[in-house]
C-alpha cells in the first residue's frame, strides 16, 4: 500500500470537548488534500446493571439529531489523562445517582474513524449502590430502566442509533451470555 502522510495540521477552532483542524496530506499519486481532522479527548460510558438484570438508560436531548435519544450513561474525560474507569465511575454517578460496586471493562469503541479520534471506554456496572444524582448545569435527562432483550429490538428496529450504546449493549449480550 502507497504511502500516505500528514504534511501539516492548522488548529480552525478550539472548543471544550474537540478541536477542529484541517490536515494537509500527501498523496500516493502526487497530490495534496486538505482533510478535516476533530481532536476529542478521549470519553468513558457504563452499561449499569440492576440487581434485577435490567439495564438503566438516559433519555436525553441531542441537538446534532433535535430529539430525545435513549443511550447508557457516557462522557467526556476532565483530562486527556484521566482513567476511563474513573470517568466511567463519575459519569455513572452524575447521571443515573448510582454508584457501582463493581466496574468491569467491556470494550472500547472508536465513534467515527473518518475523522475523529474519540475513543470511548465502556464498562459493565454491576451491584449498584443508590448515590445522588448531579447533573451538569445544562444536563438534562431522565433515568429508564430496560430489560436487555427490550433494548436490543430497539437497535435492531432503528429506535436506538446511538453508535456507543449499541455496541456496547450487543458486546454485553454476548458476554453475559
Amino acid at each position: 500500500m502507497d504511502e500516505i502522510r500528514r504534511v501539516k495540521r492548522e488548529l480552525v477552532y478550539k472548543g471544550k470537548i474537540v478541536n477542529f483542524y484541517e490536515d494537509y496530506m500527501s498523496l500516493p499519486n502526487g497530490n495534496t488534500a486538505v482533510w478535516d481532522y476533530i481532536e476529542h479527548k478521549g470519553a468513558a460510558a457504563v452499561v449499569p446493571v440492576t440487581k434485577e438484570g435490567k439495564i438503566l438508560m438516559v433519555r436525553q436531548y441531542r441537538n446534532a439529531l433535535e430529539r430525545y435519544t435513549l443511550e447508557i450513561p457516557a462522557g467526556a474525560v476532565n483530562d486527556v489523562k484521566e482513567p476511563k474507569e474513573q470517568c466511567a465511575a463519575r459519569e455513572l454517578e452524575e447521571e443515573t445517582g448510582y454508584r457501582a460496586g463493581k466496574l468491569e471493562w467491556l470494550m472500547n469503541v472508536n465513534t467515527t474513524v473518518a475523522f475523529c479520534n474519540e475513543l470511548i471506554g465502556i464498562y459493565v456496572a454491576e451491584d449498584l449502590i443508590p448515590a445522588k444524582q448531579h447533573l451538569d448545569e445544562d444536563e438534562f435527562l431522565n433515568v429508564e430502566e430496560h430489560e436487555l432483550e427490550e433494548l436490543l429490538s430497539m437497535i435492531y428496529d432503528g429506535r436506538i442509533t446511538d453508535g456507543k450504546t449499541a455496541a456496547a449493549l450487543l458486546a454485553y449480550r454476548v458476554k453475559r451470555g
